[in-house]
């Protein structure tokens, strides 16, 4: 395996396609991608790593959820630039929704044709749960959807309310009014992620910033940044 591994030719692709197929039943539970990293990850660890084009950076599957991967078998493909993962899923879940298999939607009618079997509130953090919320709201109709609408309205009236959140927090925060805000706080978070999913920025990678930025005074971390 390693002899085949070795021919891929990292520096012309970065990143290859594993498609994750359940050993028992050979379901394809899921498609992701794999740097050279993730892969050598997962032939120490025998546990599934990807590299999230989304957060920027590796992540074991299942690391907040739980559901890990246990990889079986790994297959290369003839033009040595795609995988397959045969693998033991934990707890049942590979999708972040709950779903069995992230391929649970009918193209046509965009309808679902199996039931979660998580809840997926029980998997991730609300932020993370809204952003996937938010994301998949797209391609909704505007006509039943506010995040639809938005997004078919485009950046300046994302950014515009992004403002007049602010602004609207700002003054119930000189008021002193704490209900008003955390009402105005939970405004602004939604209006801001709406921001980060139109810019195709996964809040993971803001997340990552401010660990960064952990044992750094905000002095020093202003004046380090490229004017």
């Amino acid at each position: 395996m390693s002899n085949l591994i070795d021919k891929i030719n990292w520096d012309k692709t970065p990143l290859i396609p594993a498609v994750v197929q359940e050993i028992d039943t050979n379901e394809i539970l899921m498609l992701a991608y794999m740097n050279k990293e993730a892969l050598d990850l997962t032939l120490l660890t025998s546990k599934a790593h990807y590299f999230s084009r989304s957060k920027n950076r590796i992540w074991m599957k299942g690391e907040s959820s739980g559901n890990i991967q246990n990889v079986k078998d790994i297959l290369i493909d003839c033009d040595e630039d795609s995988l397959v993962l045969k693998v033991e899923q934990i707890g049942g879940s590979a999708c972040h929704t709950g779903q069995k298999s992230c391929f649970y939607r009918d193209l046509k009618s965009n309808q679902s044709i199996s039931d979660p079997l998580l809840n997926s509130d029980d998997m991730y953090s609300v932020i993370d749960l809204l952003y996937h919320t938010i994301e998949s709201k797209k391609q909704t109709d505007i006509t039943s959807s506010y995040t639809a609408l938005l997004f078919d309205k485009g950046e300046n009236t994302i950014v515009k309310k992004i403002v007049e959140e602010a602004g609207e927090l700002s003054f119930a925060i000189k008021d002193g009014d704490i209900d008003e805000i955390i009402y105005e706080c939970a405004d602004l978070v939604y209006h801001v992620l709406v921001g980060l999913s139109y810019s195709d920025v996964n809040p993971d990678r803001v997340k990552t910033e401010l660990k960064r930025r952990f044992g750094t005074s905000g002095i020093e971390e202003k004046n380090s940044r490229t004017k």
